[in-house]
């Protein structure tokens, strides 16, 4: 059956390959609410709607980072704020050659039966937010799957119903005009080695896959946002060159060449690992169709948000930082990285939190 052929299909296949642009990747700026506060609370600054707006117009007014951003991932509140000279958000970024973009799912639930594993909800009244969405200038949204890995772990019901509920997410959002990042993160917690993680990513892609194919959604206007695969939080770290062979070996066998961009989620790897692994899968050899870029959020905004602190006077400092961890993530996606923004404070801190949610 062929895939969705609408009045949006030329302007999704242009958008979802100006993100995956060599060169540029994906701030995810999207913590909502409760995330954003316990970022926050580890610097001590109050989560008010005025310090939150305050923190994503430290990000996006960084003199020259935009030059290294695609898009950026935006939460409900932030997709209306401005900056405190009352200039929207999303004018900065058009400006700047960055798309804005915006989370859409409402957070995971258990499933019953299962040992603790989640199904994403939001579905509801997707296609109505979307319209509001576009109609406010975003152009790509994001939707987040969570899987673990454990002995009986990820259960096929789990694989089947997250990649269910990527597909039926992806075409309301093709329908509506927003470009579809399809997030299932594989979570790092637990003692596996890399061989189960790299078993279970090629279960998980293999099984969205179908389920996006049946569902009609046209790939050409799509992103793939997976974990990279890598040992367990628990297990002997491997080296960067393993982790980009056994992620690049898995999505060869399982992501078609139609996808025009990979973008790497950071999964609780800190700031410098991230980079280091995304820059040694870019020199990797080997049949690589799609474009490996990046999609985010710790793993840029760490560093940023300790050296900023909450403190107008640190504002300077904080963007030196997120200027630094951008400029050597947009080398990582050439293959150009050389480790010179490791000595920043905080680049090397793991930002792993078991059981992840935002």
């Amino acid at each position: 059956m062929s895939a969705y052929n609408g009045k949006y299909t030329e302007e999704l296949i242009k958008n979802a390959t100006y993100i995956g642009t060599p060169g540029k990747g994906i701030l995810a700026a999207d913590e909502s609410t409760g995330t954003i506060g316990k970022r926050f609370a580890s610097i001590n600054v109050e989560n008010v709607e005025e310090n939150r707006r305050a923190y994503r117009e430290l990000l996006f007014c960084t003199p020259g980072a935009l030059q290294y951003l695609s898009g950026v991932i935006l939460f409900e509140e932030t997709l209306y704020q401005k900056t405190k000279d009352g200039k929207p958000f999303v004018e900065i970024m058009k400006e700047g050659g960055v798309l804005p973009g915006i989370k859409v799912d409402s957070g995971v639930v258990t499933l019953a039966g299962t040992n603790g594993e989640t199904t994403t909800q939001g579905h509801d009244d997707l296609a109505k937010r979307c319209q509001k969405y576009y109609e406010a200038g975003a152009r790509f949204a994001k939707w987040r799957a969570v899987l673990k890995i454990g002995p009986t772990e990820p259960s096929q019901l789990s694989i089947d119903l997250n990649a269910q509920g990527l597909a039926r997410y992806a075409i309301i959002c093709q329908e509506n005009g927003l470009v579809p990042i399809v997030e299932p993160e594989i979570l790092v917690d637990g003692p596996h080695s890399i061989d189960v993680c790299a078993d279970v990513t090629e279960r998980v892609l293999a099984a969205c896959y179908k389920a996006l194919n049946d569902h009609h959604v046209l790939l050409e206007g799509t992103l793939l946002k997976p974990n990279m695969v890598t040992p367990g939080s628990d297990a002997p770290k491997a080296s960067n060159e393993d982790i980009a062979k056994y992620t690049i070996t898995a999505l060869q066998r399982t992501v078609p060449p139609a996808v025009p961009a990979i973008v790497f989620l950071s999964g609780g790897q800190s700031e410098e690992e991230a980079t280091l692994n995304l820059n040694a899968m870019n020199k990797f050899q080997g049949k690589k169709p799609w474009s490996l870029t990046f999609s985010f959020g710790r793993a840029l905004q760490q560093s940023t948000l300790k050296a900023w602190a909450g403190k107008e006077e640190n504002i300077e400092k904080a963007r030196a930082a997120l200027l630094a961890r951008c400029k050597a993530n947009s080398e990582a996606t050439l293959g150009k990285y050389v480790g010179d923004a490791a000595d920043g404070e905080g680049v090397s801190e793991s930002l792993h939190v078991k059981d992840y949610k935002y």
